[in-house]
């Protein structure tokens, strides 16, 4: 498996008016824009040919993962050869694609854009408003076990997490039947539930892994919440055909798709990081103390 769809088409409406006229998928996370962290993750698990499903006035993103002749010029004139290899490797770590969703028709739809892109073949689909942060050296990440799952099952194959039961109206909740620790087999899928109508607190997050039949799905499906084609329901079609499986993760992902979630993760991520932890955990921890 080399390919990969990255769904970023939407309005952005949750961080306007930045969102006005930067897309939403642009605004950094400490130092990067949240897709690139998509890419990243994608490459990391040896998929290097991704689509970016956009929309009318998002042209920054493909500016972003494309060469900076000007700017690479200026970097090595002035010798900043570390900034001048981070973007290089930027604009060549992937073969990027392009297809615009011309009406907001929903995730389910844009998704089904990318049929022509995967001819035929398996792929994953990566949410940029949810990160799921590095693993550690030595350790498998959540997408390369996905696609570990699908090679040996040939199956499609999605990451869920528990979340309060309050709390899962906000997802797609499954009904699981489990077939190893941590994996289950689909039974039923529904977007959004009410807490009453809900058939577990096992919510779908941001990382799927396609067979091609997902397109079939698509096509029989109707509109669903909100009025828009939905991921979910199609995933639901598909599990009634076939087994689709659910891994449930148990580590970080970080929603950067709502302010406050935003703010808590660029300052999760920030603590990660090898040149920033230290003196900002620091200042962190003195402006915490000057305020209580």
């Amino acid at each position: 498996m080399r390919k990969a769809v990255i769904p970023a088409a939407g309005l952005g409406t949750r961080f306007l008016p930045a969102s006005k006229s930067i897309p939403k998928e642009m605004i950094p996370v400490v130092d990067r824009p949240g897709i690139q962290y998509a890419v990243e993750e994608a490459v990391d698990a040896g998929l290097d040919q991704i689509l970016v499903v956009t929309s009318r006035s998002k042209a920054t993103m493909e500016d972003h993962f494309d060469r900076a002749i000007e700017l690479e010029e200026r970097l090595e004139v002035t010798g900043k050869t570390e900034q001048l290899e981070e973007v290089r490797r930027i604009a060549g770590m992937a073969d990027i694609f392009y297809v615009r969703q011309k009406t907001p028709l929903g995730f389910g739809h844009a998704v089904g854009l990318a049929r022509a892109f995967c001819e035929g073949e398996s792929f994953a689909v990566l949410v940029p408003d949810e990160i799921v942060p590095d693993p550690g050296e030595g350790q498998t990440s959540l997408l390369e076990d996905m696609v570990r799952i699908h090679d040996e099952r040939s199956s499609s194959v999605i990451a869920v997490q528990e979340v309060p039961m309050e709390d899962i109206s906000s997802y797609g909740s499954i009904d699981p039947e489990e077939v190893a620790e941590n994996l289950h087999r689909i039974k039923d899928m529904v977007e959004k539930p009410a807490v009453e109508d809900a058939p577990s607190n096992l919510a779908a997050r941001g990382r799927y892994v396609f067979t091609s039949e997902l397109f079939d799905a698509l096509d029989k499906t109707t509109e669903g919440v909100g009025g828009e084609i939905q991921l979910t329901d199609a995933i639901n079609l598909l599990a009634h055909e076939r087994d689709v499986f659910a891994l449930v993760y148990g580590g970080r992902m970080l929603d950067v798709g709502k302010k406050l979630d935003y703010l808590k993760a660029t300052v999760e991520l920030a603590l990660m990081r090898d040149d920033l932890a230290k003196p900002f955990e620091a200042w962190l921890r003195k402006f915490l103390e000057d305020r209580a």
